[in-house]
């Protein structure tokens, strides 16, 4: 028996990365219905056949988070990659990602990148008086790259940016082999015989793994997992201090008289626009029962 983590699954064969290298699995269909179906990010054991090399699930160590959209699970890291330079990041999109990463107990980071181009300023201090970490980094000149390389090392981190802003770029940077890595896994485990994207794990130098999680990674969030309402303010790490000192009692902090974020946010201590993004997700989620959350996937 031995250990590893799945770094894709396609037509019922599951891809794991083990101490003796990339391994092609099964999970008979007991397995399926007495422990769950597998998905990319699980901490599996499987048992290898001596005839042909190939192995067969046996455990699923529990998941410390799992997402359902993408399907990914035990992601340490989630990073959001942002410019202030043509096309620049809305910040709402930069939210809801972190919302999400925080609500899951995943860490949240905010790289700015392009900064050769604009340093941006704003976005930067708006996360540093967030709480969620933010860097500064040019996929250009290399500023900032190592520091971001340090952050990830050793971590199963997703990556997330709108188009142009130079998330590949940025990982390109981050591992001189990723493209070439890249390719060498999809051609073993031959993603061209498939027309649909799946999500993967990519191994990265120094340990650790990016994971490739399509639309997930061009901020298509209407497709990502959700937050219920009255746990949204705890995914905005700098509301803390005020949940609980407002006038009213199950205050939404959207327009409530006496809201002490709503004080916070006039007073400069939140930036306005986490709070626009705040009431722009409760908005859209303040209708939402927990049995929603889990439709059209597993957890």
């Amino acid at each position: 028996m031995i250990e590893g983590i799945i770094l894709k699954g396609i037509g019922g064969f599951y891809y794991v990365d083990t101490a003796e290298g990339l391994i092609e699995c099964k999970a008979r269909g007991r397995f399926r219905k007495t422990v769950g179906k597998p998905i990319v990010g699980d901490r599996v054991t499987l048992e290898i056949q001596p005839e042909d090399g190939t192995g067969y699930l046996q455990t699923i160590a529990p998941r410390r988070n799992s997402l359902i959209r993408p399907a990914v699970a035990n992601l340490d890291l989630v990073v959001a990659v942002a410019s202030a330079a043509p096309p620049v990041t809305d910040p709402f999109l930069i939210d809801k990602v972190t919302a999400i990463a925080v609500h899951k107990n995943m860490d949240a980071l905010v790289v700015i990148n392009k900064t050769d181009v604009n340093p941006g300023d704003e976005l930067y201090e708006t996360y540093r008086k967030s709480g969620i970490e933010v860097l500064r980094v040019s996929a250009h000149t290399g500023e900032g790259i190592d520091a971001l390389r340090e952050r990830i090392r050793g971590r199963v981190s997703a990556f997330a940016g709108n188009s142009g802003v130079g998330k590949s770029s940025v990982l390109n940077r981050l591992d001189s082999s990723f493209g070439a890595e890249v390719g060498a896994i999809s051609d073993k485990i031959g993603r061209g015989k498939h027309t649909t994207r799946h999500v993967e794990l990519h191994p990265i130098e120094g340990g650790g793994y990016i994971a490739d999680t399509p639309g997930f990674s061009s901020f298509e969030t209407e497709q990502m997992d959700l937050v219920l309402a009255e746990d949204l303010q705890y995914a905005f790490p700098e509301f803390e201090p005020y949940i609980g000192q407002c006038k009213f009692t199950g205050c939404a902090h959207v327009k409530e008289k006496g809201c002490a974020v709503l004080a916070a946010v006039e007073n400069g201590e939140i930036a306005k626009t986490r709070h626009e993004s705040y009431v722009k997700l409760y908005e859209s989620v303040k209708d939402l029962k927990e049995w929603e959350l889990t439709k059209g996937g597993t957890r």
